[in-house]
């Protein structure tokens, strides 16, 4: 039934090789050729998260090479696609011409004993390894991540504040509208602080 499945494969007749699949998964579940099938199955049907599973499973407990190299090809096709996708959503946030104004992405500060799924998090997003992640990640204060088109961060940001990822983006033309004072000094006055300062009048 292997081979039917491979050829409903060969063919583009997925759906044939669904129904395969379906009884091949009630005889021998732990099967690695059905659960190499069922990855490809899922990666047509663009349910990859499901197939990047069962991919992933594949090679944790796989010991045939060709599988195992199988598995690989079968994540690197899902790495383009993501890659593909994150472009081309890029692309169209910044074709908006209000999109194109400079900006800038601050990452704000993160618990510790978070970093890690965060930094995993960060790396999938941005597209970078999770060292380099965790490395971007701060403990204390703000920090500038990234400067260019309004559209891109905004983008981004909104995928790392979906992630759990404190962070906030701003154009530099809002940037230089911030109001500054010259601070003469500070008056402490308890619980109070008093702040002696002038503008440019």
């Amino acid at each position: 039934m292997i081979d039917q499945v491979a050829s409903a494969f060969e063919n583009k007749d997925y759906r044939t090789a669904a129904n395969l699949l379906k009884q091949l998964l009630k005889d021998s579940p732990e099967n690695p050729q059905v659960q190499l099938y069922l990855g490809k199955l899922h990666e047509v049907s663009g349910k990859h998260k499901k197939a990047e599973k069962v991919y992933r499973q594949l090679l944790r407990d796989s010991t045939n090479n060709k599988i195992i190299n199988s598995a690989r090809h079968g994540l690197q096709r899902l790495e383009k696609i993501q890659e593909q996708q994150r472009q081309n959503k890029i692309a169209q946030a910044k074709s908006n011409p209000e999109n194109q104004e400079s900006a800038v992405l601050i990452l704000e500060p993160i618990a510790n004993e978070l970093k890690k799924s965060a930094a995993q998090k960060l790396a999938s997003i941005i597209g970078i390894d999770a060292y380099t992640a965790r490395l971007s990640l701060p403990s204390r204060g703000w920090r500038l991540y990234r400067s260019g088109a309004n559209g891109e961060l905004k983008f981004y940001g909104e995928q790392l504040l979906d992630s759990g990822i404190p962070c906030f983006w701003t154009t530099l033309a809002q940037v230089n509208k911030i109001e500054i004072f010259q601070v003469h000094y500070f008056k402490d006055f308890g619980s109070n602080v008093t702040v002696v300062c002038e503008n440019q009048d």
